[in-house]
Formats: C-alpha cells, structure tokens, sequence
C-alpha cells in the first residue's frame, strides 16, 4: 500500500574486508549499487576482475549443462511445478569445499556427452555410407576395382529405367560387329540405373565416350570391397558405437546422487560472478574501497551499526544528485502483493506518486469473478491454487504471486457465481432431469441466484456494469486529486479533478431521468427538482471551469480557449471508457452460455449407463476447456480495465525498479541468518 522511502548511502571500508563485505551486502540484498566517474580522481582506480569473472561464468555454465544432460539421461520425478531447494550454511559449504572433486565430475560428464555426440555423427555418416551402398549390394566386385592387364571395367550409373539391351546397345555404337563388350544392370533405384560394363582396353575410350553420351557418371564416392561386405563392417561399427553411447549415457546417469550439489555449486558460481562484476566496478585506493547505492531507509540504520561493528567501516547517508532517480520499491500486504507483478508490467509509479496496487487488487478480483461468473469453476480454482501453494512453499516468486492471484481470484468467481446462479452452468439441473427425473418448473431451477440471473436479465447487469465503471473510474479520479493535494497542485486539482468530476458527474444524473435512458436500460429513475438543477449546474460550472483552464500552459487566451474546447470533446473519451465495463456482462454471459451448452450436449445421449458415461466425458471435456478459455479472457480483459481505463485517469509510471546486490540463485533457497 506505499512506495517504500530509499536512502542513498555511501560505504568506505578497508580494502582486506571488502570480500566480506561485499558478500555480506550480497547475503543480505538490500542495496541496489551505483557507480561514479572516478576519472577526475587520480587515487582512485577499478579492479580488473573479466578473467575471475569469466571462469566463474563458465563453471556455472558448465553445471547448467551437467543439470541438463542429467535431466536427459537420468530425470528426476518432480512435481507439477518447481521449487528451490532449502540449503543452509552447513551443506553449502561442504559442496564450497569438494568443490573441485565436482569439477572434475563435471568436466567428465561434459566428455561424455562430446564422445556420444562423435558416435552419433559417426552413425550417421555410416548411414548415410550404407545408403550410398544400397543400390549396389548385388554387386560381387569392389566399386574401386582396378582394370586388368586387357579389360577395363567401367561403373557408374544412367539416367532412367534402361535396359540391359538398350545398354548395350548404346555401348556398341559405332564399334562394328560383335565387340568385346559385356553388360550387367545391378539394379533401378530412385530413376537411376546402377551399371557395370566390361570391355577390351582397346575400345575403352569409345565404349565410356557412348556411355556418357547416354548420361552415365561414375559414382561420386569409392568403396573399397564388396559392397555387401563394406555395409557388414557398417553395421559392425554401428553396434560398436551404440554400445559407446549407452556406456556414456550409463556414465552420466551414474552421477545422478550429486544432481543437488551441481545445483548447488551452480548458483555458488552464477553469485561468484555477479560479486566480481561488481569488484570491478567499485573505486578503490591502495588502503580503502567505496560502495554506494540505495538502501531502503528503515533498514540504514541496523545495516550502519552492523557494518560498523564488524568491519569498522564508515557509513553515510547522502542526499541524491539532481539527476538521479531513486528507485522504486512496492511494500504492500498479503492481499494486495499478487497485483505487484501485474502493475510492474504496465510501469511502476515512481517515488513521489501514490501506490495504487492495492486499490488496483480489489477492483481485479471484482471484475475477474464477474467475468468468469461461474461458482464451480470458482471453487476449482480456489483449491487448486491453496494445494498447489501448500504443496510449493518455495515456488518462484513471479509464479507464488500468480497463484495468490487466482486464489483470490477464484473466491471471487465463487461468489458472483452463487450471486448469479452459476455452477457449471445448469448442471444441476441437467442431471436433476435427465438422470433422476426431477420435474422442474418452467422458468424455475434448483439453485436460484442470490441476486439474479444475467442471462434473464442483461440489461439489468449491464447498467450495473457500467456502474461498477463508473466507480473504478472515480476512485481514479480521486486518487489524482490525492496526488495533486501532495504535490500542492492546485490548478489540476480544480481542472482536471474537481471540474472534469462535476462535468461528467452533471452529464450522469441529466441522463438518469431521460426515456432515452429509460428505453435502454428498462428502468426509470425520478430525482427531485434540486437534483436536476445541482447537475446542470455541475455540467455547465465544469464545462466552463475546463474550457477557461484546461489550455492553462498556453499564454494565448485564444489558443488556450480553443484547447479548453477540445478537452471538453474528449468527455467522447469517458463514454467509450464507461461502454468498455460492458465486458463484464460479455464475458459472464459468455462463461453461463457456453456451461449450458455443454450441458445440454452431454445430456443430448439420455439417462443409462452409456448415458451417463458419455455425460462425464463430454462434461469434463467441455468444462475444462469452458474455464480455460474464459479464465484466459478474465485475466486479459480485467487487467485491460486496470490499464487504460483505471490508469488513463491519473497513472504515469516511469518508476525505476529496486535491483539490489543480491545472489543469483536459480535452484537454491539459503536458510536466513540470523
């Protein structure tokens, strides 16, 4: 619910105890560093650290590689979700100390899987060989036989299905009667006919010039030996390297019981690197070195008294520089933290604006259970998150925050669904009539809606659609009149808070009584006299206060008249905005309609046995797609509400994120110190 305040703090200490306090500051990863120009400062000078930074880098690398061929080789049974592991001081610095014992190990392992990756490519070259060889396996000569003293002997192969009359034929040409020619087809494959001709050495020259006249090539690769014979010594080399690749496989697998301390040295590598990146970027002298950066302010004073105590470093609180931004770190309670990552992705606010996460939460659960609209899928999904944050207490926290998120959610979606009468649709119903023969009046059901049901009455919850837009609307309206009142902004207090609220606010209430109104919505409201007269008197006092003020940075009264004009047009803009909560009623019909149809789909095969089978299956079927797809368009649609709707009326964003100096863990949850 508020933007935590940051202090800019400087640290000098003396040069031996910067490994520990670095390492300390990363432990603790609540200061987020910065780094000055220390080139008009000939005492001072930065680390060289690239090579202990790369070979950290690389070992981290190298245990990422191991993790992942283990996960080929040998996996692990895990859950649906993933969640670090708890380490604490004792396990990590036994891993810290063997850690070169699991270098090695994981220097083999990345052996063995280069030997499987050699066999394979010799595999394939086999392969490929012994498919070269396929056409000529009927072949009893080697395909680099040699010419003897008084024959030749050509081999190779023509386009086409040929003969071995036409072969010969076109041999023969031009070479009288009864030539010393001899021809046999090997065999046809893929348009090519595989051939081999033996000829008197005298006539060589012509017989190869006729063949080519026809097409023929030699073969592009020689084997040495009988085909048949080069594809057995093949297949004995295939054997032998797939027997290598299961022995390297079984190698790697055999590595297995060490999977957590390869996680384990992974991040101890990955923060190695992250803490020699920073060593080389602080300013140091021969004796001290300097860190500076934003702490939040409630932690300076403890984080002061323990640097102090402990290494006798000097601390100090500075003021920031006229350039620079401090960054911005949310503090919100259990409730309203899931909202955090949502309003990240849009821009967090920045430091001097309001917060508005936990006003934003209330509205998303909202509008999130009117969208979805559905009890059933409510409750489904409300257990379905409470088990899976039992069962993952150390999930990310991106995906803990998601969780919470439609925990909430689905509480919400589970009362507007009793509130509208949903649960799967009308599958109470449904099964009352077909399986049970339970007569129900027309127009009456077994679960009757709290309040009642949208797809009955739509217009009904339309108006209360564009109600509840009109509130979320407001509370942004408000929330810029809280910041202009902090920021003592009078002007766009007046402007474009109080006379746009009264302008719009006017423009409502004249439009409550009209029939245009009433023959819309189907109800009819009768305000008394006074009423009429404090709206018109909001319309035209907010009118006129936007169209003399509105223009205000313009020093022309005639330009700043015609601007003032032009954002009295954009209350367009607030229309649009208010028909946009119409979604709510889209998308509650469109869960209800879909549910129904389902329903009366799984119905459509009566009572029975087979009846009843074929129900289940196309109920579950149906059902989970139903709460798939519409909890995707909840999501979507809600936080588009939040975004332009909510945010177009008084968010800016431009807040910098708070990145303090902290391990890199990927795998690991470190026990806190105490």
């Amino acid at each position: 619910m508020a933007i935590v305040k940051m202090q800019k703090l400087s640290i000098c200490a003396n040069k031996k105890d910067r490994k520990r306090i670095l390492e300390l500051l990363q432990r603790m990863g609540n200061m987020e560093m910065t780094f000055t120009d220390i080139e008009d400062d000939p005492d001072l000078q930065k680390m060289d650290t690239q090579t202990a930074r790369s070979k950290y880098e690389k070992r981290a690398q190298a245990f990422e590689q191991v993790l992942d061929l283990l996960k080929k080789y040998a996996p692990e049974k895990t859950g649906l979700f993933s969640q670090k592991m708890v380490v604490d001081d004792k396990d990590l610095d036994q891993a810290v100390n063997d850690r070169h014992k699991y270098n090695l190990e994981a220097a083999r392992i990345l052996r063995a899987e280069k030997k499987i990756s050699e066999c394979q490519g010799t595999i394939q070259r086999d392969e490929n060989a012994k498919d070269s060889l396929a056409p000529w396996m009927d072949l009893d000569i080697p395909l680099s036989a040699q010419d003897t003293r008084s024959a030749s002997i050509l081999i190779g192969t023509v386009p086409g299905a040929v003969t071995g009359a036409d072969l010969y034929a076109a041999a023969i040409k031009d070479l009288g009667e009864a030539p010393a020619v001899s021809v046999d087809v090997i065999s046809t494959v893929h348009d090519l006919t595989y051939v081999t001709v033996l000829c008197k050495k005298d006539i060589t020259a012509k017989v190869e010039e006729n063949l080519r006249s026809i097409g023929f090539a030699r073969p592009s690769q020689m084997f040495n030996g009988i085909p048949k014979d080069v594809c057995a010594g093949y297949d004995a080399e295939i054997v032998k390297m797939n027997a290598e690749i299961e022995a390297q496989k079984a190698d790697i697998a055999s590595f297995a019981g060490s999977r957590q301390t390869y996680k384990i040295l992974a991040d101890y590598y990955r923060t190695r690197a992250e803490k020699y990146r920073l060593l080389g970027s602080i300013p140091q002298s021969e004796n001290v070195f300097f860190v500076e950066g934003w702490v939040p302010a409630d932690q300076v004073e403890s984080m002061a008294k323990l640097l102090t105590e402990r290494f006798g470093a000097v601390v100090d609180t500075e003021a920031a520089a006229e350039n620079e931004t401090e960054p911005t770190l949310l503090r919100n309670n259990a409730f309203a933290q899931p909202a955090e990552s949502i309003l990240e992705s849009y821009g967090l606010p920045q430091t001097n604006a309001f917060d508005p996460t936990f006003i934003m939460m209330i509205f998303y659960v909202i509008f999130f259970g009117m969208m979805l609209s559905d009890a059933a899928y409510g409750i489904v999904i409300t257990v379905a998150t409470f088990i899976i944050l039992k069962k993952y207490p150390r999930l990310d926290d991106g995906m803990k925050k998601m969780m919470k998120l439609f925990f909430w959610c689905g509480l919400s979606t589970t009362f507007w669904g009793f509130m509208y009468g949903g649960f799967f649709g009308d599958v109470i119903d449904i099964v009352a009539k077909t399986f049970f023969g339970v007569q129900i009046p027309e127009g009456g059901t077994l679960l009757p809606a709290l309040w009642f049901v949208p797809l009955k009455d739509p217009m009904r919850l339309l108006m209360y659609s564009m109600l509840f837009g009109l509130i979320h609307m407001f509370v942004g309206m408000i929330i810029k009149g809280y910041e202009c009142v902090m920021n003592k902004d009078w002007m766009s207090l007046f402007v474009d808070v109080i006379c746009w609220s009264a302008f719009v606010l006017g423009l409502v209430f004249l439009l409550l009584p009209t029939e245009l109104f009433a023959g819309i919505s189907q109800m009819h409201f009768e305000f008394p006299g006074w009423v009429g007269l404090l709206a018109k008197a909001g319309t035209f006092g907010g009118m006129l206060g936007i169209l003399l003020f509105s223009g205000r940075a313009s020093k022309n009264f005639i330009i700043r008249l015609a601007l003032g004009a032009y954002d009295i047009y954009n209350v367009t803009g607030w229309l649009s905005d208010v028909l946009s909560y119409s979604r709510l009623l889209a998308l509650g019909l469109a869960t209800g309609v879909i549910a129904s149809v389902i329903n009366q789909m799984g119905s459509m095969f009566g009572g029975g046995v087979i009846g009843a089978i074929l129900f289940i299956v196309v109920f579950l079927v149906g059902h989970v797609l139903n709460l798939a797809i519409n909890m995707l368009g909840a999501y979507v649609h809600t936080t588009r509400l939040q975004y332009v709707e909510f945010f177009g009326k008084f968010y800016e964003g431009g807040g910098k994120k708070f990145t303090p100096f902290t391990s890199k863990n990927k795998y690991m949850s470190l026990k806190e110190e105490k």
